[in-house]
């Protein structure tokens, strides 16, 4: 056997691992079912079909709160945004928003407490989408995306974590980058780097954080400081384009938001967010950080090789 036919049969056998390893391994959104298409409208408590993101606008904002087991967590996070939000209508009397709350599959009463947030705020147009089976944060902010009005979609944390009045920084940020209605905005946490709220967390936390950071800025996304930060601002149009050719589930699925946004010219900005820890995260920091960086690594292999491509909707 010549050498050159050596070199040809492990190009091929390395190919091949890496074609198998991702037919294997690569995330694959579960399909939505039947009950899934609906949500329970607070007011009335009936079910009602979801619209579609490629609807025409009817709200100026759509909040989309991915929740699993967060019945302690989301009232007071809840609050924080109706109180905001209706200064906001205050202001200006035409100013419409809505709350989509995605329950992910809650072993809790998550449900039951976002139906009682609403019924003490019932001017409020707050939507509750349940999943059957949890799909992961990513796939519900996708599916609540997916059956939200806003002309503009803000993904938000049921955690309070993000003080929800720097919505005001994403939007000053968003209206100075849009360009042909698309523009995506990311709330970062970057600045915080050397407080107390990260220097207090454990030697490991902060090891795998930065490993993780680097491996984001390798494989991944290049330019923005914080890929992970569960505020984040998209114009419906870049929405329309980046949420419909989402694969990624889990905790991962910012990376890809930002990766497709990238690769469609959307503009994007990071803006700074006042930002605290909260007790009850659900994140196993060894597990997760293993289950991200394999599936930072399937995202891009798979846009490399052109196994998933962004198709747009004619």
């Amino acid at each position: 056997m010549s050498l050159l036919d050596a070199i040809s049969i492990l190009l091929v056998t390395i190919i091949s691992i890496i074609i198998g390893f991702l037919l294997l391994f690569s995330p694959k959104p579960r399909p939505r079912t039947e009950n899934e298409t609906y949500y329970r409208d607070a007011s009335s408590e009936k079910r009602k079909p979801l619209p579609d993101l490629f609807d025409e606008p009817s709200v100026k904002l759509s909040c989309i709160v991915p929740a699993y087991d967060e019945s302690k967590r989301l009232p007071k996070m809840l609050k924080e945004t109706v109180e905001f939000l209706e200064q906001k209508k205050e202001i200006n009397k035409d100013y419409s928003y809505e709350i989509i709350i995605v329950d992910d599959g809650s072993r809790d009463n998550t449900i039951e407490v976002a139906m009682g947030f609403a019924k003490e705020y019932p001017h409020v147009d707050i939507r509750i989408l349940a999943m059957e089976k949890n799909r992961g944060k990513g796939g519900a902010v996708t599916q609540g995306i997916l059956g939200c009005r806003g002309e503009l979609c803000l993904m938000v944390d049921a955690d309070g974590a993000t003080k929800f009045s720097d919505l005001d920084k994403l939007l000053e940020e968003l209206a100075h980058i849009q360009k042909d209605d698309q523009a995506v905005v990311v709330g970062s946490r970057s600045h915080l780097v050397s407080t107390e709220a990260v220097v207090k967390r454990s030697f490991i936390r902060n090891l795998l954080m930065r490993g993780f950071h680097l491996l984001v800025y390798i494989l991944g996304i290049r330019g923005i400081e914080d890929t992970q930060c569960g505020f984040k601002l998209f114009t419906r149009k870049s929405a329309q384009i980046i949420f419909p050719n989402m694969h990624v589930e889990r905790w991962i699925f910012d990376i890809e938001c930002l990766i497709i946004a990238q690769q469609q010219n959307i503009p994007i900005a990071e803006v700074q967010v006042t930002w605290h820890e909260i007790d009850g995260s659900k994140v196993n920091l060894m597990v997760d950080s293993i289950k991200m960086a394999v599936d930072l690594l399937l995202i891009r292999l798979n846009y490399i090789l052109g196994f998933w491509t962004v198709r747009k909707k004619k």
